[in-house]
């Protein structure tokens, strides 16, 4: 029996294109003068001292830092230092009604019925718990975050790593095989039922699930959409 669900955002329940072409050309664009005005701050600090950890720099100024963030931010680095500044940015944009989030009709309608029946809903993203908050508070639909009883990113670990998954379980103290996730990254949903979760690879481009389903390999429930789930 199915006692909670987990769900990655981007792909499955939201679009790629919301992410990709709206909130990561936004902390692009708005990094450098971000960081110059918050330099000094406690949460900037401790992310630009990560950066500059990674990238093995004893010295920087805001430029170089700047420069490092917009190249991670071009290749799409799933670094929580990275995640952790996109969302403060991301959170002035949310503020001033530049962009709203996009969540599918299907995943919204589910969202809402499970949440009705008292299952519990977590999400888990490479995106900070900041961001994924703000994210479900500004969306086409309004305030969603009374469907979600917790959020999880990276700090618990990489999303395709197995490991993560059975810290999670312990976190919300159930059974990995008490939960089901859903996520649109094959390489996720196999790091889930290592740890013997239940999972559902979501495939919403049709021709990437019509590749899919042919697979004999795939041990996932497969779905094009929220409406096809079964828990």
């Amino acid at each position: 029996m199915i006692k909670a669900i987990l769900t990655d955002i981007e792909g499955t329940t939201s679009s790629i294109s919301f992410v990709h072409d709206i909130l990561f050309p936004y902390a692009y664009e708005k990094m450098g003068d971000f960081l110059s005005q918050h330099w000094y701050d406690e949460t900037v600090k401790n992310a630009v001292g990560e950066v500059a950890k990674i990238e093995n720099l004893d010295s920087y100024t805001p430029s170089q830092i700047t420069s490092i963030l917009q190249d991670w931010i071009k290749c799409d680095r799933k670094l929580t230092a990275l995640k952790d500044l996109q969302g403060i940015i991301w959170e002035t944009g949310y503020k001033n009604q530049d962009f709203c989030s996009h969540v599918y009709e299907d995943a919204y309608e589910k969202l809402k019925l499970w949440h009705s029946q008292n299952i519990p809903i977590y999400i888990y993203s490479s995106g900070s718990v900041h961001a994924q908050k703000l994210f479900f508070a500004h969306t086409q639909y309004g305030d969603l975050l009374y469907l979600f009883s917790g959020f999880f990113d990276t700090n618990i670990g990489n999303k395709k790593e197995s490991n993560s998954y059975q810290k999670i379980s312990q976190s919300i103290d159930l059974n990995p095989n008490d939960i089901i996730f859903l996520s649109d990254v094959e390489a996720e949903v196999n790091s889930a039922s290592q740890m013997q979760m239940k999972t559902v690879l979501v495939a919403r481009d049709l021709q990437t699930f019509n590749q899919l389903n042919t697979e004999q390999s795939i041990s996932h429930q497969l779905v094009k959409s929220f409406a096809e789930i079964t828990i």
